[in-house]
């Protein structure tokens, strides 16, 4: 996985890395709802933010082919009434993205795509400060009562094994810390392949952005199904 990331630390310094569920309608026993509340009620997506730097916001890319656009039209497609909202930031690192993190996740989210962590490898940062960075915003998250899915990342290798090693590390370990999924790296299937990189070497394509949908998919699916069905 690391020898995907080849031109990273060359042509990172401009990097731009960078719901309410189905409202269950009180059900009253002297008083069925009525067809058209029950339609409302139905029609009403479950929100969903994307936490991110310029891998998710769609960075050199259409509007409409951000990977909260295209994750949206994809859940859309399977059947899941939901609204995914881009609050993806180009050259964020963990620590920018807990800076604006309340303004960031409106109220009425139910759950968070935390998409965080490329920039902090790429420019070397000390492992210590994502994670701690991570483990705040996953906390705040919580105590909002909005759930986490954690997507991960991997470092390049041009800091060597051991920072390697100790940044990796750190998605695994906060998602059992936090009893938080995780999939394990945003980029499957896309780092590495040129063909679905933008001439910057680490940015997807429009393609790229389709391939890290679908395999991710089953994952933002499962974790949908995992948010309870809670008014508001």
């Amino acid at each position: 996985m690391q020898a995907s990331y080849g031109t990273w630390r060359r042509r990172v310094e401009g990097l731009s890395c960078t719901f309410a569920w189905l409202i269950a309608a009180g059900l009253v026993l002297s008083a069925p709802i009525a067809p058209a509340a029950a339609q409302d009620a139905a029609a009403k997506p479950v929100r969903l933010v994307v936490l991110g730097d310029s891998l998710s916001a769609g960075y050199g890319l259409p509007a409409n082919a951000a990977f909260p656009v295209r994750l949206q039209a994809a859940l859309k497609d399977k059947g899941t009434a939901v609204e995914v909202i881009n609050a993806g930031v180009s050259g964020d690192t963990t620590s920018s993205g807990l800076g604006r993190l309340d303004w960031s996740v409106p109220d009425g989210t139910k759950g968070v795509i935390l998409e965080l962590g490329a920039n902090d490898a790429l420019r070397g940062i000390d492992p210590k400060v994502p994670r701690e960075a991570l483990s705040e915003i996953i906390r705040r998250l919580q105590a909002r009562k909005i759930a986490v899915l954690l997507a991960g990342m991997v470092a390049p290798p041009n800091y060597g094994a051991d920072y390697a090693q100790k940044f990796n590390s750190i998605y695994p370990d906060l998602a059992k810390q936090f009893g938080v999924p995780l999939y394990p790296f945003f980029l499957e299937g896309v780092a590495g392949n040129t063909k679905l990189a933008l001439p910057d070497g680490m940015h997807p394509t429009t393609e790229g952005i389709d391939i890290v949908v679908k395999n991710i998919l089953p994952s933002v699916e499962a974790f949908i199904g995992s948010i309870p069905k809670q008014p508001g």
